[in-house]
Order: C-alpha cells, then sequence, then structure tokens
C-alpha cells in the first residue's frame, strides 16, 4: 500500500463517509460513530489546512469563500464567526456545502489533493447547519431602509442570493415563483438524499426573517404581467433558470416510459417532499409527467452529467431492478462529478461508455424495448478541446429497456414576455447582459436598464453555486442603479 493510500484508508471515516460501502453505511453501529459531522470531525479537517500563502481553494470557488479564514474559526470554535464570514460571500453556504462538486472546484485545489484534500463542503455545511440550529441569524441591525423595492423572477439559488444581498442593502426584495415552493431545481430537481428539503425551508425562513416576501404559485406572464412589475418596482431580477429540453431528436422518444430527465426529478422530488405530484407543468413536457412505477423495471439513462447522476441514483431508490447509464465519451470525458460516479457505482448503477444511442427501439404492440446503440471511439477535439465522439462501424446492439431517462442537458430561453419588454436573446436562449460594463450597462444589466439577469437564463445551465455568484453580483449591480436614481 502506497503512503497515498495508507494516509486516505486511516483518514477516510472522517474525509469521505460517503464512500463507505453501503452495508457499513447503513449499519446501525457505522452510523452511530461515523455517520455525524461533528466539531471534532470539522476541527480534525480545519487543522489539516495547510494555510497556503496563495489559498488555490478560495480562487477556484465560484464565489471566493474565504476558506483558510473561516477555518481557523472552526479550530478555534468560533462558529458564529465563521458563519458570518461564510454568508460574506455565500448567500447560501449550507447548499453549496452540500451540492457543490468540491473535486473539480476547492477540495480538487486542496494542496493536500494529493493526500485527500481537506473535506471543505463538509466543514462548511457542518458550520452553517451548527450555527442556524443555535438560532445565529443574518445581523442586520445596522441596515438602513432605502425605500427601494426589487421584484425577483425565479426562487431558484440566482434569485434566492440577489434577494439575500438587496435585503443587506435594506432594499425590499419580493420574489414570484411559479412552482408552490422555493429553491428551483434546488427543491425538485436535486434528489432529497443530496439536498434535504428542509434545508431549503430553512433557508426560507432565514429569508423571510430578513424581509423577504415569497409570492409563489405565481407566473410572470400568465398570473401577473411583467409590464406591472415594472411599474410597481424600482427595478426587476431574472433568475428564470434553463428549463428547455436538449431534444438528441432520437427516433421513438416520444414512445411510453421514455422520460425527459428534468420533469422527471421535479416530480420526484414533488411526491417525496409531499407535494401534489401534478402541480403546475413544464411547458412543452405535460404529456410526460406521470412518473411511471420503477420497481423491478430495468432503467436505462442516456447522458453523463450530473443531472444524469442524479436520475440513476434516484431510480435506485425508487425500486428499479437494474439502472444502466450510457454515455458516448470515455470516463475520463465524463462531464459529471466524479465523486457522484463513484456514488452511482457504489448503489449498482452499471456504465456503458463509449456508447451513443441511435434510437428508441419497440416492438411489433408499440411497446418499447430498448434502446439501440453503437460503439464509439474517440476522434480529434473540436474547438473546445473535447475530443469528438466517432461511431464504430457494424457494432451496434440493443439495450434492453423497460424506462428510459433522457439527461442531455437544458438550455434557456426567453419567453415572448420578455421579448416585448425590450431584452435581448441570443440565438441559444440565453438572455443578453453585459459582463464588465464596457458598454455603459452595470454588470447583469440587461437591455432594459431596469431589469438585471443572472444564473442560468444568462450562463445556460451551470453549476448552483455559479447561479448563487452571479445573483449576488446582479444584486450588487440593482444597489449600484438605485443608489445613482435617489
Amino acid at each position: 500500500m502506497s503512503k497515498k493510500q495508507a494516509f486516505q484508508f486511516l483518514d477516510l471515516p472522517r474525509r469521505m463517509p460517503q464512500r463507505i460501502p453501503l452495508e457499513l453505511r447503513t449499519h446501525g453501529d457505522w452510523n452511530e460513530l461515523y455517520g455525524k459531522f461533528g466539531l471534532g470531525d470539522a476541527q480534525h479537517q480545519a487543522g489539516r489546512c495547510l494555510d497556503c500563502g496563495n489559498p488555490y481553494c478560495s480562487w477556484k470557488c465560484p464565489v471566493h469563500n474565504a476558506i483558510p479564514q473561516w477555518l481557523q474559526l472552526v479550530q478555534e470554535n468560533r462558529l458564529d464567526e465563521a458563519a458570518d464570514l461564510c454568508h460574506s460571500t455565500n448567500p447560501l453556504p449550507e447548499v453549496c456545502g452540500r451540492v457543490c462538486p468540491q473535486d473539480r472546484l476547492c477540495e480538487g485545489s486542496c494542496t493536500l489533493e494529493e493526500f485527500g484534500a481537506v473535506t471543505i463542503g463538509a466543514v462548511e455545511k457542518y458550520i452553517v447547519d451548527t450555527a442556524l440550529d443555535k438560532g445565529w441569524r443574518p445581523d442586520l441591525r445596522g441596515v438602513e431602509k432605502t425605500g427601494k423595492r426589487v421584484a425577483i423572477i425565479g426562487a431558484g439559488p440566482a434569485g434566492l442570493s440577489c434577494a439575500d444581498r438587496l435585503a443587506r442593502a435594506g432594499i425590499d426584495a419580493v420574489v414570484f415563483d411559479r412552482y408552490e415552493q422555493i429553491g428551483g431545481l434546488l427543491h425538485f430537481g436535486i434528489p432529497n438524499f443530496k439536498l434535504d428539503k428542509s434545508v431549503i425551508a430553512r433557508r426560507r425562513d432565514v429569508l423571510e426573517d430578513m424581509g423577504v416576501e415569497f409570492k409563489l404559485g405565481v407566473e410572470v406572464g400568465k398570473d401577473v404581467q411583467l409590464a406591472e412589475l415594472l411599474d410597481e418596482f424600482d427595478a426587476v431580477f431574472l433568475g428564470t433558470g434553463a428549463y428547455r429540453y436538449t431534444d438528441g431528436g432520437l427516433p421513438g422518444q416520444e414512445l411510453p416510459n421514455v422520460l425527459p430527465a428534468l420533469p422527471f426529478l421535479v416530480q420526484n422530488g414533488r411526491i417525496v417532499g409531499g407535494n401534489d405530484p401534478w402541480g403546475r407543468a413544464i411547458a412543452g413536457w405535460e404529456d410526460k409527467l406521470a412518473l411511471p412505477d420503477l420497481h423491478g423495471k430495468r432503467v436505462v439513462v442516456l447522458g453523463g452529467g450530473d443531472t444524469g447522476m442524479d436520475c440513476v441514483r434516484s431510480a435506485i431508490r425508487l425500486g428499479a431492478a437494474s439502472v444502466t447509464c450510457t454515455y458516448r465519451r470515455d470516463e475520463a470525458n465524463m462531464p459529471g462529478s466524479a465523486r457522484e460516479v463513484a456514488n452511482a457505482r457504489e448503489e449498482g448503477v452499471r456504465f456503458l461508455f463509449n456508447r451513443q444511442p441511435l434510437s428508441i427501439e419497440a416492438d411489433a404492440n408499440g411497446n418499447m424495448i430498448g434502446v439501440q446503440v453503437v460503439e464509439t471511439k474517440l476522434g480529434k477535439a473540436d474547438e473546445r478541446g473535447r475530443q469528438n465522439a466517432i461511431a464504430i462501424e457494424a457494432s451496434e446492439s440493443l439495450l434492453e429497456a423497460d424506462v428510459v431517462i433522457i439527461a442531455f442537458g437544458f438550455s434557456p430561453s426567453v419567453p415572448q414576455w420578455l421579448s416585448d419588454a425590450g431584452v435581448q436573446g441570443s440565438p441559444n436562449g440565453r438572455i443578453a447582459t453585459t459582463a464588465d460594463g464596457s458598454d455603459g450597462r452595470l454588470p447583469y444589466q440587461t437591455t432594459n436598464p431596469k431589469l438585471f439577469a443572472g444564473g442560468d437564463c444568462v450562463r445556460g445551465a451551470d453549476l448552483v453555486v455559479t447561479a448563487v455568484a452571479e445573483g449576488r453580483d446582479a444584486a450588487a449591480s440593482i444597489v449600484a442603479a438605485l443608489a445613482v436614481t435617489q
């Protein structure tokens, strides 16, 4: 056993308890000893930080958390101060601590990564959970009300982040969302085993205590018009996300039991959360909202991103007899988090790499029987540096399945009500904003000066933490714009 392997083995319970085999993880004694990440664990991890002169972990973090500094506060058991510091850069730290792909971000840049990175995400989660449980809340006693009001469209991570920062600046924030709970895909898209919905509910309590108002089950363009919001509020922030399904154009994808990933995850989230499983339909997929019974079924998931990993792990928990994930490139080029792939493997998911789907096949009675795939090899790199997947001639085969879930990704789209307000979009459906103010506009300001936007509707489908960062930074632009108009 190498030095690195020995260190990782000895430190495994504290470092990455989720990587322990399932049969041990679910054993009562194991849970009692290692199931909870406590102060001793947090201080142990904080003590491993080398406090680098150039903290790579902070630079790699999209919100640039002051990681070494709050690790030091944990060592000194100054958790309230650590919670303050966490929130100074990240309005949703307990969420990011749970769902960020730390292996690709802060932990992947840790100087100790070769020997086992400091478990930054677990410590971040511990800090905020513990502080909130003990009654910590943001201190707004010194905040002076400005009399300004801002409407936020979308209660996802970008919208919630923006609302937090506006409240801290003395601006009243009113958040509109078409769904019945806050969080957007944090609530409905990310499975409960990764992000318990009580975490979102608690964050709602925190935001409401800060003065943020939520108007849920209200769809802009239908229940309320954008023109009304522009008349009533001093500015509007758009955090509408990316919900447009990436259509692979597969023959047979209209067959029964062929499901797009997002409606599958949304419906699963609603059912797990005890909400009405029908709720509001996702435009264009009203006929795909019934969640089939997966017990004893063979499930195939097409796509290798984090959404695909959420689908395969959800299918396991829904009782599928077998779950297979196919991806057209090799494992090294898979876009999903390596940690999520490892978790899925531990839970029994089978991976087939270098397989490209060609069609969804049906029997003579029109019942779906599986996916026709072709083996691939990697060719030359494209303009983004990714190698193209090239089909290998005469290598087709049928991958039998009872249920197929298509997880090719999602993209934003500019709704008509937004175009009518003079907001320009790009051909790929993203809302056009300015990044650096070079054209005279503030960062995240659209072509309508009262409208700002950030998150997936601007970037395309991306990480939760990048949406948090853009909602935070867009709020700073809104504050600057409203200060000028006072």
